[in-house]
């Protein structure tokens, strides 16, 4: 198009340069213009005063020799008119989140009861949360215990939305009914598929979504109510309250079960809920009551209880993978600025509600004195958000390191059972009637059992343990219509 019109304009230039010379008082031809830069001095003399250009053919001269220059500029300008009323136009209907709580506080220990705590764990939660708005709980999962709690009121109010931290329990239970291995291959459209490990390490939304579609809302709810969403996670915890698992769906045109299982929408969850089902993950599929000593004798005379066993000891080792890759190139990556020297899994999420962000990372460690469960839950605006509080969970795990509290120790120096967590104490086990109740936990009785703890590992690979090849399907490519229960 460009060439017919510089086509277009250098006929009707010459044209014009033609019809100039005609009606002249020269008989001089037109061409002899053209030719004249070769003609002898005398010639070129004659020839410029017998031809003159009109100032219309000047004008078409001078746009033959910049015409392309000038338009690609005329259309640069043009386009940038264009592209930047567009921007502004897009700008003015975008929405811009505003957040009107503050991510900063002065103190977050404010309150907490801490005689029976374990004051080296303590000090590093404190450490670690500094100045940020939020709670850090540290648990034993080998009997429930709660070495640490920062910030208790938080840690022990109702909760928020758990954002992508929802995923670990939708992951187990599509495990658990058979719909995905951590190898299948789940087709999101096109050409695009993510296995179980790839979804969990990325905390990739549309994954979940397809699975909580393909379990549907009473699959779901069943398995959220069995890993102790929707009722109180500790024992004896003055102050705790509940969290909420509603007994509906979503409305659809809100997303429906689907934004359920990505990013948790309608629940809401507490870091001590949290930090129970990672717990039970930690040790193979034993669900603690959690309990917070309050005194040295309390810690000195704890005893576990058990609220039920989780038949989950065969998928976790499938979810680990996710979580180790969550770590180590996923969502939760910033953990290693501040800490490697032994293997973290873990589970950000991060979302927002009415002016408020959350930030949660949930993690197991496998220490050289077993394995410790950390929830680091951050309210605020946004500096606030899940890889900030995996950072924030570095920096804890750093500080115990620093101070040799994963080495040799006593009971005289710490409270913990960490040292020593093959050695298991008595434990209680309660009844219960209604999972999804606050008033499901009876007074439990003494129970003769004694519980096996979750084996330790000190080369950072055995923390995935091989399962048999009778667990794993072959891998399969399948689309996220087929998915159905097994």
């Amino acid at each position: 198009m460009r060439l017919l019109r510089l086509s277009a304009a250098l006929f009707f230039s010459l044209a014009t340069v033609s019809l100039c010379a005609a009606s002249s008082d020269t008989t001089t031809p037109a061409p002899s213009a053209t030719k004249s830069s070769h003609a002898p001095a005398k010639r070129r003399a004659h020839a410029s005063t017998s031809v003159k250009e009109s100032a219309s053919a000047s004008h078409h001269i001078q746009q033959l020799q910049h015409g392309t220059r000038s338009t690609a500029s005329a259309k640069s300008a043009s386009h940038a008119t264009v592209k930047s009323a567009s921007l502004t136009k897009r700008c003015r209907r975008c929405y811009v989140e505003h957040f009107t709580a503050s991510s900063f506080t002065s103190d977050n220990t404010v309150g907490d009861i801490t005689a029976g705590e374990d004051p080296i764990v303590r000090q590093a939660a404190i450490n670690a949360l500094g100045d940020m708005n939020g709670t850090a709980v540290a648990i034993d999962p080998s009997n429930g215990r709660i070495l640490a709690m920062v910030n208790q009121k938080l840690a022990l109010s109702p909760g928020a939305e758990p954002c992508s931290t929802i995923k670990l329990m939708v992951g187990l239970a599509a495990l658990s009914e058979g719909i995905v291995t951590r190898e299948t291959e789940v087709n999101l459209g096109g050409h695009f598929h993510l296995t179980l490990t790839q979804a969990l390490a990325k905390s990739n939304n549309l994954y979940f979504e397809t699975l909580g579609r393909a379990l549907g809302f009473e699959r779901v709810k069943h398995y959220a109510n069995t890993f102790g969403l929707g009722e109180l996670a500790g024992y004896n915890l003055p102050g705790e309250q509940l969290g909420v698992y509603p007994d509906e769906p979503i409305a659809e045109k809100s997303g429906g079960v689907g934004r359920m299982c990505s990013f948790g929408e309608g629940v809401s969850m507490t870091p001590l809920q949290l930090g129970a089902l990672v717990a039970a993950m930690a040790n193979g599929g034993t669900l603690f009551y959690l309990q917070h000593p309050r005194s040295p004798e309390e810690a000195a005379d704890f005893k576990p209880m058990v609220k039920r066993q989780l038949d989950i000891a065969q998928y976790v080792p499938q979810m680990f993978t996710g979580m180790e890759g969550a770590v180590n190139y996923g969502t939760a990556r910033s953990l290693h600025s501040n800490f490697s020297e032994f293997p973290v899994l873990g589970k950000t999420g991060t979302c927002s509600n009415l002016g408020t962000r959350y930030g949660w990372f949930a993690s197991i460690a496998n220490t050289p004195g077993g394995r410790i469960v950390t929830v680091f839950f951050l309210e605020g605006g946004r500096p606030t958000f899940g890889p900030k509080a995996a950072e924030l969970t570095g920096q804890f795990y750093r500080a115990l390191y620093d101070s040799q509290y994963f080495g040799p120790r006593t009971t005289q120096t710490t409270i913990s059972s960490l040292a020593s967590p093959a050695v298991a104490a008595p434990v209680m086990q309660a009844s219960y009637s209604n999972i999804s109740s606050a008033n499901s936990m009876d007074a439990p009785v003494q129970a003769g059992a004694h519980i096996t703890t979750a084996p330790m590992f000190s080369d950072p690979a055995a923390i995935m343990p091989a399962l048999p090849a009778t667990v794993y399907a072959p891998p399969a490519v399948i689309s996220a219509p087929q998915l159905s229960p097994r």
